[in-house]
């Protein structure tokens, strides 16, 4: 047997996102089985093996950007053209006799004892967050055996997805998580029997220990009875919707496929998986959701959705049109506004700043800022402004808790800031904005303003935010109603200064008025409290000198 690289194809585009694995170290794979799922500006495609063996390396991970020609996985090529037995209910039908299975049986469980070792921890790594983030997918089960780096678990924050690997080969014994939980840096997910070495048993079936295939997908090892006639589970499984009432664990479906049920709200138990061994493809999430949208819109607000559905419109009757797909990030937006929207009952109050002076100090430190290699925008002023103002006013630094019972107060000060890229709209988050300067806080604006446009920032990057400023800046606008950003109690919204005249008691004089709107939680916020917080950020603006207080 010789390892062989299987690259990846023409894709008919320069470069496509690695978003899902379908294969795992150790797995057995047959030509054409997919090994893994990539997704470009246009479409997603599943990458088919052109060789048949056992897999002994991944060459990319998830989030890399490949293109035509990159080696993506190294495969140790059967000669035998073992991928033919890759179920073994076949196995079983092709044996002379049921006699035949126990050899395999009786000489792979020594060889598999021989190797145990001392029981393992297995823990979660440093994940990048101090928060504590959701179990989304268990992909092992007490008993299973699993090689250094086979997937455990899968894990999710609010900005992405990653699986925790296993640190050590070998054997289950028992497992400390279930679907759903919420999990931090050192909590404890399974024990581990350790092995010296790779366990002789996985090749008996190429199907044990495939970490990403839950167990109701995994045919029978052969024993000494034969079932010809027994129907195969995983044909069963393809032709027909799991089980609505099932345990979304045991669905046949990967993590990217996963987030988008959930973030669309759909039920992955009554969805019809059409890929290899019913596994289920956005392409079925897509075929469900335009089967619901075809339905009349009164049979969904009769299914208790409440709001009736936006009836689908063919455009094409009345001219020439153009379908390009949302971006990930785009669809996340939308997502996340229309929840904050239908969730947070919004009041916003508008306002004008005079930053007359403001502008006047920004422009004369142009040269300093200069110096020290960044530049002085309106930006880190009104980050400053926010900042004192959130001192000042704590419920504007609170949260409603997820039960609606107390607030939770923040004693910190953490800012987001709107930033537009061509993906779409991201938020990055400065830190301590109460305890940087103005020239420090331009730096970092800049800074993550260029990660967040060359998708660069990091999911820590976006989160914490305790209030956030969007600002128009020079696109102009007299003013607009921003959406909370919830959990988030209170947001900024800039629109474009422009000189005005105003009277200052005996003449109108030429002023440089900036129009601020301040939507908040009426939940949490009063009237009261939102009048006090606009008041104070707009004598911040119209009298900077107030930063030093």
């Amino acid at each position: 047997m010789a390892k062989q690289d299987v690259v990846v194809p023409d894709i008919g585009a320069d470069s496509a996102e690695v978003i899902e694995w379908m294969v795992q170290v150790g797995d057995q794979v047959a030509v054409d089985d997919s090994l893994l799922v990539l997704e470009s500006d246009k479409a997603s495609m599943e990458v088919p093996s052109t060789v048949a063996g056992t897999v002994t390396a991944l060459l990319v991970k998830l989030g890399d950007s490949v293109s035509q020609g990159t080696a993506i996985v190294s495969v140790e090529a059967d000669a035998d053209d073992a991928a033919d037995s890759g179920s073994t209910e076949k196995v079983s039908e092709l044996a002379p006799t049921p006699a035949a299975a126990e050899p395999k049986v009786e000489t792979a469980a020594p060889t598999a004892a021989a190797t145990v070792s001392a029981e393992v921890e297995a823990r979660v790594p440093d994940i990048g967050t101090e928060d504590a983030v959701d179990v989304i997918e268990v992909n092992v089960a007490v008993g299973d055996v699993v090689a250094e780096g086979d997937t455990l678990i899968v894990l999710e924050s609010d900005k992405a997805s990653m699986e925790i690997p296993a640190e050590v080969a070998g054997t289950v014994s028992s497992l400390s998580v279930k679907v759903g939980d919420s999990l931090k840096q050192g909590d404890l997910i399974a024990l581990v029997q350790g092995v010296s070495t790779a366990p002789v048993v996985k090749p008996q079936s190429p199907d044990v220990g495939r970490a990403n295939v839950p167990a109701d997908l995994v045919s029978a090892p052969a024993t000494n009875t034969a079932a010809p006639s027994a129907p195969n589970p995983q044909v069963a499984r393809a032709a027909q919707p799991a089980a609505s009432g099932g345990d979304s664990a045991s669905i046949y479906a990967g993590p990217a496929v996963r987030k988008l049920a959930r973030e669309f709200s759909i039920p992955l138990a009554e969805v019809a998986g059409s890929g290899p061994r019913g596994r289920i493809l956005k392409e079925d999430l897509h075929a469900f959701v335009q089967k619901r949208l075809e339905q009349p819109a009164t049979s969904t607000v009769a299914a208790g959705a409440g709001i009736p559905a936006v009836p689908a419109i063919d455009f094409s009757a009345f001219g020439p049109i153009r379908e390009e797909p949302l971006s990930k990030i785009g669809k996340v937006t939308a997502l996340n506004m229309q929840r904050s929207w239908l969730n947070v009952p919004h009041v916003t109050q508008f306002d004008d700043a005079d930053i007359t002076d403001l502008e006047a100090f920004r422009k004369s430190l142009k040269d300093e800022a200069a110096a020290k290699g960044t530049k002085l925008t309106p930006l880190p002023f009104l980050l400053k402004a926010c900042a004192m103002a959130l001192k000042d006013n704590p419920k504007f630094n609170s949260s409603l808790s997820a039960d609606g019972e107390s607030l939770i107060y923040k004693d910190y000060v953490h800012i987001g800031f709107a930033v537009d890229t061509p993906a779409g709209l991201l938020v990055p988050v400065i830190r301590d904005v109460d305890k940087k300067g103005l020239l420090e806080l331009a730096a970092e604006v800049i800074e993550l303003a260029g990660a967040a446009r060359d998708k660069k920032l990091k999911p820590a990057q976006m989160q914490g935010a305790c209030f956030t400023v969007s600002s128009l800046g020079a696109l102009g606008g007299r003013g607009f109603t921003p959406i909370v950003n919830a959990p988030e109690v209170g947001i900024l919204g800039v629109a474009k200064a422009q000189v005005q005249p105003v009277w200052d008691g005996s003449g109108f004089v030429p002023r440089t008025m900036l129009p601020v709107s301040l939507s908040y939680d009426h939940r949490v916020i009063n009237g009261a409290d939102g009048g006090r917080f606009m008041n104070q950020v707009v004598a911040i603006l119209s009298d900077i000198r107030r930063l030093t207080l």
